[in-house]
């Protein structure tokens, strides 16, 4: 009986694994401040984590940049030396051309019709689009839609030309102040307060959250509320990583990482609010709102844009993005 009892311990050990199995370690890379909606998304994702799968997971979040920048970070996932990232949109036209639908200028009114496209069979088909490249989408995050700011006014498009503006690593960003008359300059997000500060460029264009957090209006006297395109992000992992994981655990971290999306989702919509407000009550910026006959003189003038990019999008991903505004 002894030795029985010895083998029905000594297998359910065996079933249960060693009992100091190290935990999965999952480092999740951005560029934000931690006060932002990716930021505070992250950090609610670890708890989640961490709370539903004690000593199984541990999530480290690394902000700012510390780890890597959203040139790099998508390289590195797929060598494994991060397993999540959150890089904008604009980030992706490398692995699959279609996602440039985010970043043509006023294709949406507002971040409900952003979501709306999102949330479409067309929008969730793309999160799984570059799933032969290694990378598998695990949701979309709002930041907010964009505003323009520089050292002199920006009403009317003929106040671009001559200026430089930094951008993402977009041709479609790039294309939208050539169009004007501007210059575009790609640069990580981690320089744009120093060639602010230094003058090295003119303006850049970010949601509210970006522009306060990284106190980009202490160094940009106007800001105009032109909403003219939206910053998004996609959370991704790698094939490799996420397919690899136990069962329980991966369907554990899904469900951790769509709460923790949908709640950063709420906070993109308050704080795009409160830092608009914050940024004017510092009196450090004015923030030009344009009248309808101003706007639609911007809207006008990039709407070209759409053009140079329809053939590598796809004329029908424009519209049904162009439709959801309408639903």
């Amino acid at each position: 009986m002894r030795n029985w009892a010895l083998i029905a311990t000594l297998l359910a050990a065996f079933i249960a694994g060693p009992a100091n199995a190290d935990p999965i370690v999952i480092k999740f890379s951005h560029v934000v401040a931690e006060n932002t909606p990716k930021g505070k998304m992250a950090n609610r994702f670890k708890q989640l984590a961490e709370e539903r799968l004690p000593g199984k997971v541990v999530v480290e979040v690394y902000p700012n940049s510390q780890l890597f920048g959203d040139n790099k970070v998508l390289e590195a996932m797929l060598l494994g030396d991060v397993q999540i990232g959150a890089p904008s949109l604009s980030k992706f036209s490398r692995y699959t051309p279609a996602l440039d639908v985010f970043d043509l200028p006023f294709l949406f009114k507002d971040l409900a019709a952003v979501d709306r496209f999102q949330k479409s069979p067309e929008g969730q088909a793309m999160l799984d689009s570059m799933r032969d490249k290694g990378l598998i989408g695990l949701g979309y995050l709002h930041n907010g839609m964009k505003q323009m700011s520089a050292y002199s006014p920006l009403r009317v498009p003929a106040d671009v030309k001559g200026k430089k503006f930094r951008v993402q690593t977009s041709d479609v960003l790039v294309a939208q102040f050539e169009i004007l008359g501007g210059t575009a300059v790609k640069k990580p997000f981690s320089e744009v307060f120093t060639l602010l500060q230094t003058k090295a460029i003119d303006g850049t264009e970010n949601p509210w959250s970006n522009t306060f957090s990284k106190k980009f209006f202490e160094v940009q006297p106007y800001i105009t509320e032109t909403d003219h395109g939206v910053l998004d992000y996609m959370v991704v992992t790698s094939a490799e990583f996420w397919l690899g994981l136990p069962d329980d655990i991966r369907a554990e971290l899904s469900k951790a990482m769509d709460e923790a999306v949908a709640y950063g989702n709420e906070v993109a919509l308050e704080q795009a609010v409160q830092d608009r407000q914050a940024i004017i009550d510092s009196g450090r910026s004015e923030v030009i709102a344009l009248t309808p006959e101003e706007r639609a003189q911007w809207v006008d003038a990039m709407r070209p844009v759409w053009a140079q990019f329809e053939a590598a999008i796809g004329k029908d991903m424009i519209e049904k993005a162009l439709a959801a505004n309408n639903e």
